[in-house]
């Protein structure tokens, strides 16, 4: 893909970041560590990190910081794999105790090395964070699975409550930007565990900027709602490094109305688009709107 004409000019005013810090934010991300444990936000370089631990909340990223994968668009670590380490689970719950955490979000690189991809394990996790006293809102954004429909019935028996596969990006880019994902898997993924389930929610994410057209966006948003997701969230592209991808577009934030109102029309629930908007970004605010 060729360069990005703007990559070494700065970000439109739109997409500068003020980054947070201060009491909230150190211990949020004194206690992650302390435990030994490992969070989107930093792996994959999210630019809302500052703003989320600052207001006491974090995606965790569970069975360690390298991905089995390595994708053009993805800052995450690729490399040597790790065995799974069985105290996580109940780090994990201890550390969503103490920040009382009232909805916790649970992501994972993928690991196709493991027979089952890390269903069990993420399976443990949400049993042991839903045996917490508060009962958080257990959200969880799983990785393929190859869909292995085996694996998926694990993740689905422990509950969550909310479950979210992204699609990342159209059916055209998707063999150039996921390394080793189809675009028609993550469908399957979405489609299967909406008729798996009636009483939870279905999400899906994708990002903008990598080169699509817009009615290949527009499409993948039909696909994805077809697919019995009702829950969507778009967000800017941004290069984790200069190993990744370039940006091809930086979307105005009018562009991510007009999308959000496509979408709604459509026929999505709750929509989440804007320049800073990921998968588990504002999540406690999205699901209470979505119940309302």
């Amino acid at each position: 893909m060729k360069k990005n004409k703007n990559e070494n000019e700065r970000l439109p005013e739109w997409l500068k970041v003020r980054h947070s810090a201060g009491g909230s934010f150190n211990k949020v991300n004194d206690l992650i560590k302390g435990h030994g444990l490992a969070t989107v936000c930093e792996s994959a370089s999210c630019p809302n990190r500052g703003e989320c631990f600052s207001c006491g909340t974090a995606t965790f990223m569970i069975m360690g910081d390298v991905c089995s994968r390595n994708c053009k668009f993805c800052g995450v670590n690729n490399g040597k794999l790790l065995p799974l380490d069985g105290t996580e689970p109940d780090r994990l719950a201890e550390v969503v105790k103490e920040l009382g955490l009232k909805h916790v979000v649970i992501t994972s690189v993928t690991r196709d090395d493991l027979p089952d991809g890390g269903a069990r394990h993420f399976a443990e996790c949400i049993n042991k964070v839903k045996q917490l006293s508060m009962k958080p809102v257990v959200e969880v954004l799983t990785p393929d699975f190859n869909y292995d429909t085996d694996s998926l019935d694990i993740v689905a028996g422990a509950e969550p409550d909310i479950f979210n596969h992204n699609v990342e990006t159209t059916r055209e880019l998707t063999r150039m930007i996921r390394n080793n994902a189809s675009y028609d898997r993550s469908l399957q993924v979405l489609k299967y565990m909406s008729d798996k389930k009636q009483d939870w929610v279905v999400k899906s994410g994708i990002m903008v900027g990598l080169g699509e057209s817009f009615d290949e966006l527009i499409a993948t948003i039909e696909d994805i709602h077809a697919a019995g997701a009702s829950m969507l969230t778009i967000g800017q592209y941004l290069r984790p490094s200069k190993q990744n991808i370039c940006v091809e577009k930086y979307y105005h934030p009018d562009e991510f109305d007009e999308l959000k109102q496509i979408a709604e029309r459509i026929g999505f629930k709750h929509v989440a688009s804007g320049p800073f908007v990921r998968s588990s970004y504002h999540a406690e605010g999205h699901f209470n709107q979505k119940k309302k």
